[in-house]
Formats: C-alpha cells, sequence, structure tokens
C-alpha cells in the first residue's frame, strides 16, 4: 500500500482551460514541470483549487491520469475528485481517482455527512469506503465548498488507527488545533498537511511536514525554500515566512483566475478562463496586484540567492 508521508510542498493544483472552455492539456504538463523544477515534493491534482465540483467525471479521471503520467514518478500525486451527494457515487469516484494512477484517492469530509450530522455519521460513512475500497491508500480533505466541516482530534486519531489514511490537508488554520491533532497522530502513518500560509513556519517547528496550499501556484520554489531554511535553523526563515504570509492576501482577490495570470511570470501561457468565476470580473487593477507581487518575488530570490 502506498503512503504519502514526503515532506514538502503539495500546491493544489489548478485546471487550465482553453478559450473554448477545454481542459488545456499542454499547459498541464507545463504545469507539472513546473511544480517539479521548483523542487515539490507532490502534487494535490483534481481539488478544489482544480475546480472539480466543475469537472465532468471524465475530465477528472482524464487529469488525474495526465499528472501522474507527466509527473513519472518524481512527484507523489495525491487526487480528489470526490464531489458527489450519493454514496454510491462517492465510491466510485475515488476508485476513478486510484485507476487513473493517483498514489493517495482523497476524500473530501465534508462530503461524508451532512452539515447539521454529527461526526459519528462521518466515522460511518468513512468506514463505508474503507471496506468498499479495500487496498486503495486514502486521504482527507477539509474543504471550504460546499461547507466547511473539521475533524476533531479524536477523528484525526480514529483515522490513523485504520492504517489506511496517509495524507490529510488541514484548514483549520489554527496553529492550536494543529499542534492537538499533530499530538494525536504523530506516531502514526498519517501525515498532516497545512494549507494556511500565515501558521505554516510555526506548525513546521512543531512538527507538521507539509504544505498543501493554493500559493504554491504563485511561487511553489519559495515555499519549497521556507523548508529549506527551516531544516537548516536559517534565522531569514522568520522574514522568508513574513513575506508568504503578505503575499498569500491575493488569493482573495479573484483567485484561481488571478494564479492563471501570474503563470506567465513563470513562463507558462495558458488562458485566463475559469468554470468558478466569471473572467469578466478580471480588470486591469487585478493583473496589475500580480505583476507587482511578481516583482517582489524577484527581489525576495535575490535576497535568498545570492
Amino acid at each position: 500500500m502506498t503512503f504519502v508521508s514526503a515532506e514538502g510542498v503539495f500546491p493544489t493544483m489548478i485546471t487550465p482551460f482553453t478559450s473554448e472552455n477545454r481542459i488545456d492539456w499542454e499547459v498541464v504538463d507545463q504545469l507539472v514541470e513546473y511544480y517539479v523544477k521548483s523542487g515539490c515534493a507532490g502534487v494535490f491534482a483534481v481539488c478544489q483549487s482544480s475546480e472539480m465540483f466543475y469537472l465532468s467525471e471524465r475530465e477528472k479521471s482524464d487529469l488525474t491520469r495526465r499528472v501522474v503520467r507527466q509527473a513519472a514518478g518524481r512527484l507523489q500525486v495525491v487526487a480528489s475528485g470526490h464531489t458527489s451527494d450519493d454514496p454510491d457515487e462517492q465510491i466510485r469516484e475515488l476508485a476513478s481517482a486510484a485507476e487513473a494512477g493517483a498514489d493517495v484517492a482523497v476524500i473530501v469530509l465534508n462530503r461524508l455527512a451532512a452539515r447539521a450530522a454529527d461526526e459519528e455519521e462521518v466515522r460511518k460513512n468513512l468506514l463505508r469506503i474503507l471496506k468498499a475500497l479495500p487496498g486503495v491508500p486514502l486521504g482527507v480533505y477539509e474543504c471550504p465548498y460546499p461547507y466547511k466541516r473539521l475533524a476533531s482530534c479524536d477523528l484525526m486519531k480514529f483515522m490513523a488507527d485504520t492504517g489506511r489514511i496517509s495524507f490529510v490537508k488541514d484548514t483549520s488554520c489554527d496553529l492550536e488545533t494543529l499542534r492537538a491533532r499533530y499530538e494525536a497522530v504523530k506516531d502514526t502513518p498519517l501525515t498532516i498537511y497545512n494549507a494556511n500560509t500565515t501558521t505554516l513556519l510555526d506548525s513546521l517547528r512543531m512538527g507538521v511536514r507539509g504544505y498543501s496550499g493554493v500559493m504554491a501556484n504563485f511561487h511553489a520554489d519559495l515555499y519549497v525554500k521556507l523548508f529549506e531554511l527551516h531544516r537548516r535553523n536559517d534565522a531569514r526563515a522568520d522574514l522568508l515566512q513574513a513575506f508568504l504570509t503578505t503575499a498569500a492576501f491575493i488569493e482573495r482577490q479573484l483567485y484561481p483566475i488571478n494564479a492563471k495570470y501570474h503563470l506567465a511570470h513563470n513562463h507558462i501561457h495558458a488562458s485566463l478562463m475559469t468554470r468558478s468565476r466569471d473572467v469578466a470580473e478580471w480588470n486591469p487593477t487585478y493583473a496589475l496586484e500580480v505583476d507587482h507581487l511578481a516583482l517582489m518575488e524577484e527581489e525576495v530570490r535575490k535576497a535568498l540567492y545570492p
């Protein structure tokens, strides 16, 4: 059974579309190469950043398969596509991710129970998936859409004790919650990947091993550098963390369109087409924000790579 336990950065991959609103496979390949070149440990494909709720079943499967093929073992690939309300369809979605070659098929936690349901319902449906997919390595994602469900420490420990779940994308955005979760699972195969930039360095210092967030679509190499500085106890880690925290505010500005615009600064030329946002909302001010961010990124790189 595959376990995802690599220390490092797992970008939440965006899905590039052509101007005709089809997946742009050439840019998909370029994006995977960008993650590899940046030093990422893995990639989280077919997630919310990938607009998975707007992809067909065929597109989700094909996208996972393409990312796995292009990564060619150089990145660990986790993938979800777990979007359905129907329990049987959910199992098919996760099986499809596994069949497409993902190292781990990722369960979206809020798909396991309605907003008002308690965690006992979550456990029951999680066990149902485990039973239906024997031998399939699994992960869990606290996806904010369509509603945000966070796992208790008891549920985290329960997931770890199954021996089947090795990847959890934490979206608590809270250091004390992260600390309690880490203590609950630290001697198990379950590895926590923090989605939040502001708490990232502090979470690494407490023992959390990874980052899986949207801002790696802008400057993955700087997140990789943060891990490197942290491992060396380099004081510059705190300064880089401060820059990354400030830069992360751009996520609130018409993401993922702004991330697609930023790709040109990484020599990847993609359409701004998305399915989750209206590209007509894009304007010169949004573009200028990204251009200013790219300028600051270059200054940070000059300071870090003299």
